[in-house]
Order: C-alpha cells, then sequence, then structure tokens
C-alpha cells in the first residue's frame, strides 16, 4: 500500500510538537519507511533517518563536516571539539582523552556512588522526590564538576546554563563562556589536579588549543558531561514504567543492569540527532546533497530501524545489533564510558534503596523542549 510522503511543513510540525518530544517513534517509523530522506527549506536543511545512513554519515568525515554553521553573533562554542575535523580534531580530542580512559572512569566508581547516596538521603528527608530535579540532573553535573575542577556549590547554576544552551541559548552561551574565561584566568595563578588546569597547561605550553578552543572544551565538557547523562538516568525510569517486568530482574539480578542501559540509550536517546554540513555532492537515495547545504541525522530513528534491529519497539537484553547513541567514527563520545557508568551507578542504587519508585500517576510530565534531545524537565515520582 502506497503511503503519503509527508511534506516538509508536517515534518516542522511534528518535530516542535509536545506529543513529537514525549515520543517520537511513530513519526520515525513513517520517515523510515515513507521518506528516509527529506528536505526542509524552512530550516535549510536535509534529514536522514534510516541506521544505514546515519551511521555512514558519522563514519564517512571526508564527506560529512563536523564544522557546522553558527549564528554570525555566535562566538563562543564553535571550535569545541564536536564542531571540528581532522586533523585539528585529532589533537584536540587526545588532549582529554587521557582524563577518560575506562580504567580512570572506574576509579571514580566509589565516588559516584557516595554522590547518589548523599543526592538520595536529602530528597528522602525532604519528603518530595522528583527523581529529575534532585538525582538525575545533580549526580552527573557534580561529577563533571569535579573533573573539571569547578565548584560543585553551583551545581543548580550549571544545570539551568546547560538546560538553555542544549536550544542553543546564545545568553547561556555566553554567560558559560565567560564563568570558563574568569576560571581558566584563576587557574594560570593558581593550578590544582584537574582537567581545567591540564588543558589551561597544555595551552600554555603551546599544545594545539587556542583560547577560544580552551574555553569551548570546557563548555562541551561540563554540558555533554551532565546534560546527556541526566536525561539517560531520567529515561531509564520510563523504560522501567513501558516495561514493568524488567523491574524484578533488575533488582535480583543487578548484573543485567549495564545491559538495561544500553537498551536504554537506545530506545530512548538523550541525543536525538546531529548536524553535519556535506562537504562533497553525495547521492542518496536517489537525491543529490550538494556541498555546503546541512544535514541532519536522526540518531533515534536510527535506533529503532528494523532493518537492524529485531523487534525495535521491544526491550531486550541480550540485544543484538548496536545503537547509534554515543554516535560513530571520530567523533564517538568521549565521555560514553563515564555516563554508562554514572547511570548503572544511579539506577543500581535508587532500585536497591526504592524498589518500589515509580512515575506519580498525577504527574505532568514536560519534555525538553528541543526536538535533538529526548527527556523530561522534571518527574515526580512516589516511593
Amino acid at each position: 500500500m502506497a503511503h503519503p510522503i509527508p511534506s516538509a511543513e508536517e515534518v516542522v510540525d511534528t518535530l516542535n510538537s509536545s506529543e513529537f518530544l514525549l515520543d517520537p517513534n511513530s513519526f520515525y517509523a513513517r520517515m523510515r519507511r515513507d521518506a528516509p530522506l527529506v528536505y526542509i527549506p524552512e530550516l535549510q536543511t536535509w534529514m536522514a533517518f534510516r541506521h544505514a545512513d546515519v551511521q555512514a554519515v558519522f563514519t564517512d568525515h571526508a564527506r560529512f563536516s563536523s564544522k557546522i554553521k553558527f549564528p554570525p553573533e555566535q562566538k563562543d562554542f564553535t571550535q569545541s571539539v564536536n564542531f571540528i575535523d581532522p586533523p585539528r580534531h585529532k589533537s584536540v580530542r587526545a588532549l582529554a582523552q587521557q582524563s577518560f580512559t575506562l580504567k580512570r572512569v572506574e576509579a571514580m566508581a566509589p565516588r559516584i556512588r557516595e554522590i547518589a547516596r548523599g543526592l538520595l538521603d536529602t530528597a528522602l528527608e525532604r519528603g518530595e522526590f522528583d527523581f529529575i530535579l534532585d538525582y538525575a540532573n545533580p549526580l552527573p553535573v557534580i561529577v563533571i564538576a569535579e573533573i573539571l575542577g569547578v565548584p560543585t556549590d553551583d551545581t543548580v547554576y550549571f544545570t539551568d546554563l546547560s538546560n538553555r544552551i542544549v536550544t542553543m541559548d546564545q545568553g547561556a552561551i555566553s554567560e558559560l563562556a565567560a564563568y570558563f574565561r574568569t576560571l581558566i584566568a584563576h587557574r594560570a595563578e593558581h593550578p590544582g589536579e584537574d582537567l581545567v588546569t591540564a588543558l589551561v597547561q597544555a595551552h600554555d605550553a603551546g599544545e594545539t588549543l587556542s583560547e577560544q578552543e580552551l574555553v569551548d572544551f570546557c563548555i562541551v565538557l561540563l554540558v555533554g558531561g551532565n546534560e546527556t547523562t541526566a536525561k539517560l538516568i531520567g529515561n531509564a525510569l520510563l523504560c522501567l514504567r513501558d516495561f514493568p517486568e524488567m523491574r524484578s530482574r533488575l533488582i535480583e539480578q543487578p548484573a543485567l543492569t549495564p545491559a538495561f542501559i544500553e537498551e536504554v540509550l537506545r530506545l530512548r536517546a538523550p541525543v536525538q540527532s546531529m548536524p553535519r554540513v556535506v562537504r562533497a555532492d553525495t547521492e542518496m537515495h536517489g537525491q543529490t546533497l550538494r556541498a555546503g547545504e546541512q544535514l541532519e541525522v536522526f540518531i533515534g530513528a536510527a535506533n529503532r530501524d528494523p532493518d537492524v534491529f529485531e523487534q525495535p519497539d521491544t526491550l531486550q537484553l541480550e540485544r543484538k545489533g548496536r545503537h547509534l547513541s554515543f554516535g560513530n567514527g571520530i567523533h564517538f563520545c568521549l565521555g560514553a564510558p563515564l555516563a554508562r557508568l554514572e547511570a548503572r551507578i544511579a539506577l543500581e542504587h535508587v532500585l536497591e534503596r526504592l524498589p518500589n519508585i515509580a512515575i506519580r500517576d498525577d504527574a505532568d510530565l514536560m519534555p525538553v523542549p528541543a526536538y535533538g534531545f529526548h527527556g523530561l524537565v522534571s518527574m515526580p515520582v512516589r516511593t
């Protein structure tokens, strides 16, 4: 049976609807089937939805650049590791890679457990418990703040700025950039045992980082290190709501938690789409993408592609197939091991202490107001 191809206007309306932001998957299924590649004149961008196309774009940096277009007035957060190409990308990424090795990340586990325990203690003492605001948000921001060497007392401030930056709020970007410029100047005079100091010292030694790259690197580490992980932790509770049989399995067998987290990443990826710029004319699905045009690839749609995942809308701990929630290729997420560890510890700790935790029936669930991200702003729970 032939299906009508959605118009560009319909696509834009859907992407900005609360229904899509809460559950994008019926739209994704339609796009994979009827319009796997579509051009949106209003946004001046192509959009791709199938796993094979998303994976190909991520791995082919010769044809698809990460140096995306920014508003002319935006000066900060334009030269981070996320938005540069080789050969520059390799040298900049290498500076932080040493702080995110699997060995170093695993050594953080005791401290992450301590933070999780303290946050849960505080929430339970207060009586009312919002899983996002009281637990999922502050946990990763405290962790990444300690790694960077910024005051953990500023976690509410950092969380607010991060929430605004994911919507590309120019004021928030400028404010966080100013914060890091002040901190960088302080660390140059008063070094510490933290990642910002290490980056400042590398800059002072003439190793690869310009001043703007240094500021932007700090922004992307703080925002990426807390915003996406917070959504992952919150989305794990949504998946327990959607697949209630998993609760008893995880409580009885905590060793299954890493596999569960991988399925949460696949089913409810915190980052739903990523932009690229076409570097050379490229044929895709019978259409020509011209050099200089923008392309947005939809990770959330790729992760439920039935050509890759059997019964893609179910949660299977023995899942075959590789999700793309951390990207692929040279831009594979630097903080993936840390995000996985934080999510695992956060979920294990809360299920151990609050095995009956659930989203309140009367909760008004508000999604993050940006189609490129997936998660909730708050989540009142009963314990």
